[in-house]
């Protein structure tokens, strides 16, 4: 689950010169006495400074555009690897906002509201063991074979053991 805003801010490029006298660089913490300084996220750095923390790549040299999520700095290559390509929710195929908080399931993305049983349709929170069966969700007690129905345990007559599974 990912629970932290992202922000998609352009790398800003500003002479440092003698304008730069007192601004401390977010990065490192030193003073920026640099002829060029950058600014991004509401910080200043060191040309050298703001970069992936991923591949480490220096974010004013490689892209004018860096993201922010879950307390890392990244390049576009490693939010899209480690985030995804799609802003649109598996389930009902509407849009995510990329300050909504989602689940996920075998490289697919869902709306909080979305991630629910097929079977039951109760909704799956963090934590809860779901099984995830040819692209549909189900709780642990409706997987198909499972033995339990609609969340209810089974019939005392039925002896019917099946091996308890988490799919993620």
């Amino acid at each position: 689950m990912v629970n932290s805003r992202v922000e998609a801010p352009t790398v800003a490029v500003m002479g440092g010169g003698g304008g730069a006298v007192g601004r401390m660089c977010a990065g490192c913490g030193g003073r920026i006495v640099d002829r060029f300084l950058l600014f991004s996220m509401e910080r200043y750095w060191h040309t050298r400074c703001l970069k992936c923390s991923c591949c480490h790549a220096q974010l004013g040299e490689y892209s004018s555009t860096c993201y922010s999520k879950g307390g890392m700095i990244l390049c576009k290559n490693d939010y899209i690897r480690l985030f995804g390509h799609s802003g649109a929710c598996s389930s009902c195929g509407q849009s995510i906002p990329a300050s909504e908080m989602v689940m996920r399931a075998q490289g697919n993305v869902y709306h909080l509201k979305c991630f629910t049983c097929a079977t039951c349709r109760n909704r799956l929170v963090p934590g809860d063991r779901f099984h995830y069966v040819n692209g549909t969700i189900f709780c642990e007690h409706d997987r198909p074979g499972g033995g339990l129905l609609s969340g209810h345990p089974p019939p005392l007559q039925n002896n019917s053991m099946l091996s308890d599974q988490k799919v993620c």
